[in-house]
């Protein structure tokens, strides 16, 4: 999906002769972690709020011009790789260049994040499991056959956790036949972590509990 529809012109770049004092009225009256900088008609960077408020208010922005951060995005870009872009750069803000490197505005966090939430993934009906398997032993492809061959089709899938070698994947189903699929991922060596009403998993390991510890207790 495109951004194009959500760039924002509210906010004029900053240019690098403005005053720091101006610079942190701004900051008084947005509710932005960034605001880009200018000189000459040429986007620079932008600065942060934390940035301008520990600066001398007397002095200009191109004094100091070293702490621009210069990132930004394309027009062209689809809104994962920007909601990626806000991550790695810890903003909720992020100019948009053209292909001829022109400003063409912003586009703030929250209209990107909205799109997130538009997806089938987060708004539509289905189930949510999270499973756990070493990061050299699982892939989509057989994530995605062992829930198709159980009649199901998968929404979304992502790897959300990666630790000490060992990927943790979440994905949303379709609402059918979600035990036999439980079981299945556990014979492919899957770990699911995730807890679910309809598991027969987990009841049947209370069961033969029970029965372990009453033979135990004889």
């Amino acid at each position: 999906m495109s951004i194009q529809p959500y760039i924002l012109n509210d906010i004029v770049m900053q240019n690098v002769n403005d005053k720091i004092a101006s610079l942190q009225k701004l900051f008084d009256e947005v509710t932005y972690s960034h605001v880009p900088v200018e000189k000459d008609g040429t986007y620079l960077g932008c600065i942060s709020e934390t940035d301008a408020r520990s600066f001398d208010a007397e002095r200009t922005i191109g004094d100091y011009q070293f702490s621009l951060e210069p990132f930004f995005v394309r027009d062209t870009e689809n809104w994962l790789d920007v909601l990626e872009s806000f991550a790695k750069n810890q903003t909720d803000l992020l100019p948009v260049l053209d292909e001829d490197n022109e400003y063409a505005g912003f586009v703030e966090l929250y209209d990107i994040v909205s799109l997130l939430t538009e997806t089938p993934f987060l708004n539509g009906p289905g189930s949510i499991i999270i499973l756990e398997k070493g990061y050299r032993d699982y892939s989509f492809s057989e994530i995605s056959q062992i829930v198709e061959s159980n009649g199901e089709h998968v929404l979304g899938m992502f790897v959300s956790k990666m630790e000490n070698d060992v990927a943790q994947v979440t994905l949303k189903i379709g609402q059918n036949s979600i035990n036999s699929i439980l079981q299945s991922f556990r014979r492919y060596g899957y770990n699911v972590i995730s807890h679910h009403q309809e598991d027969t998993f987990n009841s049947s390991l209370k069961e033969r509990s029970k029965y372990l510890d009453k033979y135990l207790n004889i």
